[in-house]
């Protein structure tokens, strides 16, 4: 553009406004109010062009200070504490290597597909997950009220899990570790093991006993626990603290809580490469059983991790990418971040294993010993003959190859009486192959691992202040998508609500932290988000894709990246996702529905975990949540669709968005579905008679509908509404 065609634009600008008034002049007199409305419009369409062209005109909206602390942003929210301990458990669970087939197509089918389509929406409509949906279906406006719940429910748990880190960290501070030994109780007579202690082990029976304090069931809730209550404090304090001002507090943190994990990741797999077995572990883990990725089931769960794993249907995707430019690449940002996503899986996979595999050579080791001596006692008894023990075999040094080798001759000679020896397979895969997921690899295998590390504490120091920090930018995320939605709806202060926001939790959070609230978190975990998640993304997709319009979308994206997308992502987002999503919803349904619903409860007497039904009011707690979660999906649609609250009621039913204010809007919606924003109430701007009405056209602008029953048609509203894109969306 020529340095002075601002300069030239503005000018003709002015020639059209002069001829406005001029012809404005020649009305009546009743007309005074419109004519101003005009007016303003004029003025704010010049100050626009300013702003579209780079002037210092800045825009009311938030934004990050860079490209690099976006991205950061995002990877902390989709990077959290599900790549460290659920990715390697379905990873072994599910054919080890083989798992990353099925998991990289579905990546690529409903993965990035849906990431770039949220990041698209919300970096184009500059709103939350509730502005953003109301826009474009006011029908489907429950969409972004289903996503804060969600974010509610998950939030609630999902910080206790960060209080519990917390504690972890704070009780790494010591030589040995507190959970390296079982504890020992003294009476009047003698000293001897804790009971708990020595039928389990000394980190499961610090986890159930000394962090948890855990009931024997759910129903029995045994009171408080004061010290994870503290913790949980802590943990909120914290997440209130950066984001009481939004992502100018927020941001700045990004840069340490998403970066620290992956120095701590590489140190720990630097560190598990030096230790012995920890090549055993990682052959495992990628020895591919490609017989099991034939299996529905490994399908369903991968296609499950990767639409968590991205943060998909939160609302904090959609609300962090609204503090971007319009022209922002947001295609090469869904890429990018998705396969941060993936590698960064695969890292924690990489050391997951390693550390498991020292572990299990460690326990091999001690099995390998335990069991030489029951053959040498045996033999001094006289049950086995000392002629089937190879020669070379030194019972005092002996291997694992050997002590198999031992076993087997053994096995063969003494079939029928060999069950009566007590003698155990000592075998390192079998140990690796003891899949361990969640909380019981985090604070049980991987805190008994650390405990054979030299510098153990240090290690434990390490590994847990990683777990608050994964934890840490997935809670940025996750209130995000609470926060900014409902600051971008109802114009509330962001520091008074981020403070209520974190006080409510906080309070709703302490049924986490009763000595039953670990099965609470179980409760949350399995049925607060799943189902209500699925059924928001499928609504997302069918919201942009048929209600808004694929052509559309594809034109709006051309406009805001610079250029066509590829048709790929049509194909993705018309026909395959809604399939496949559509798919796993009904998979989930039907796994939910054949697996008893229940938890694993620890019993203390035996010191094993002992599965439980759910009581009749838990079972009406579980279909609560999901009901609640997605409630106001229907309820948004039912008050638009049969116009059951009045337009000056202020509700939810006749709020759209200009510029960071809600201003209202008649609530008659029969028309364009795709148009949300359809004008002012008389209330607010007094209009002539649509028969009489002289409006300013300018080249290459909208031309200004007007409809019978008196309202604006979109052509307006976007002269009127400058922070619009030109296009529909």
């Amino acid at each position: 553009m020529p340095k002075n065609s601002k300069v030239v634009k503005r000018e003709l600008d002015d020639e059209v406004i002069e001829s406005v008034k001029d012809l404005l002049s020649n009305e009546d007199s009743s007309d005074d109010a419109f004519k101003k409305s005009e007016l303003m419009v004029d003025d704010q369409e010049e100050k626009d062009v300013d702003v579209e062209e780079g002037s210092d005109v800045e825009d009311e909206r938030p934004a990050w200070n860079s490209k690099l602390q976006y991205i950061l942003a995002q990877v902390g929210f989709s990077v959290g504490l599900g790549n460290v301990w659920r990715f390697p458990y379905l990873c072994q669970k599910n054919g080890g290597g083989a798992y990353l087939v099925p998991y990289l197509i579905l990546l690529l089918i409903i993965g990035i597909p849906l990431f770039f389509l949220e990041l698209a929406v919300g970096q184009r409509i500059r709103r939350g997950s509730i502005g953003v949906w109301n826009y474009i279906s006011p029908k489907f406006g429950g969409i972004g009220f289903a996503s804060c719940v969600v974010c509610f429910f998950v939030a609630l748990y999902y910080n206790v899990i960060i209080g519990w880190s917390l504690f972890y960290f704070s009780q790494s501070f010591q030589h040995p570790l507190p959970w390296d030994q079982c504890p020992l109780v003294k009476n009047a007579s003698h000293t001897f093991v804790e009971p708990e202690c020595e039928k389990s082990s000394a980190t499961t029976y610090y986890w159930y006993r000394e962090a948890l304090n855990i009931s024997s069931s759910l129903s029995e809730s045994g009171g408080l626990n004061w010290k994870m209550t503290i913790c949980l404090l802590a943990a909120w304090v914290m997440v209130c603290l950066a984001m009481i001002k939004g992502i100018q507090s927020s941001g700045k943190i990004m840069y340490f809580s998403s970066l620290f994990p992956y120095v701590v990741l590489l140190c720990f797999l630097i560190r598990g490469l030096l230790l012995n077995g920890s090549v055993d572990g990682i052959r495992h883990m990628f020895t591919p059983k490609l017989e099991i990725m034939l299996e529905p089931k490994v399908w369903r769960e991968a296609a499950t991790q990767v639409f968590f794993a991205l943060g998909l249907g939160f609302g904090g995707v959609i609300a962090f990418s609204s503090y971007n430019k319009r022209d922002n690449n947001c295609h090469f940002d869904a890429v990018l971040v998705s396969f941060i996503n993936f590698f960064t899986s695969v890292l924690a996979t990489l050391v997951v294993f390693a550390v498991l595999g020292f572990k299990a050579n460690i326990i091999n080791e001690k099995c390998v010993i335990q069991n030489s001596e029951k053959i040498l006692k045996l033999l001094k008894m006289g049950n086995l003959s000392q002629d089937m023990i190879p020669h070379h075999i030194n019972f005092s040094s002996i291997t694992a190859e050997d002590y198999n080798l031992v076993y087997d001759i053994i096995q063969k000679v003494k079939e029928e009486e060999f069950d009566s020896l007590g003698l155990k397979s000592c075998q390192i895969e079998d140990e690796l192959d003891k899949a361990v997921q969640g909380t019981g690899l985090a604070f049980i295998a991987f805190t008994e691992a650390m405990t054979h590390f030299p510098a153990s504490p240090f290690w434990s120091v390490m590994f847990f202040l990683m777990l608050v920090n994964l934890g840490l930018g997935s809670m940025f995320g996750t209130i995000e998508g609470i926060i900014t939605p409902i600051v971008d709806t109802f114009k509330v202060r962001k520091e008074i609500l981020t403070v209520i926001c974190c006080l409510v939790a906080f309070f709703i959070g302490l049924i986490f932290v009763q000595r039953s609230g670990n099965y609470f978190v179980t409760m949350f975990d399995d049925y607060s988000a799943t189902l209500p998640l699925l059924i928001v993304v499928i609504l997302e997709n069918v919201a942009v894709i048929r209600i808004y319009g694929i052509d559309k979308f594809m034109e709006d994206l051309k406009d805001m990246l610079g250029f066509s997308p590829s048709q790929y992502y049509y194909y993705m987002w018309k026909y395959v996702s809604p399939f496949v999503l559509t798919c796993l919803l009904v998979a989930s349904i039907v796994q939910m529905g054949l697996s008893p619903p229940g938890y694993n409860a620890w019993i203390e007497d035996t010191a094993v975990e002992e599965f439980h039904s759910y009581p009749m009011w838990a079972m009406i707690v579980c279909i609560s949540l999901m009901v609640l979660a997605i409630l106001p999906v229907p309820i948004v649609f039912m008050v638009r669709r049969c116009n059951l609250i009045d337009d000056s009621s202020g509700s939810l039913a006749s709020v759209s968005y200009k510029r960071g204010r809600i201003i209202k809007e008649p609530v008659n919606l029969e028309g364009d579905n795709t148009s949300l924003i359809h004008g002012k109430s008389p209330s607010e701007v007094p209009s002539p008679n649509f028969g009489k009405n002289i409006y300013r056209k300018q080249t290459g602008s909208p031309t200004l509908d007007t409809a019978p029953n008196g309202r604006y048609g979109i052509g307006y509203l976007m002269a009127d509404m400058p922070d619009m894109p030109e296009s529909d969306l």
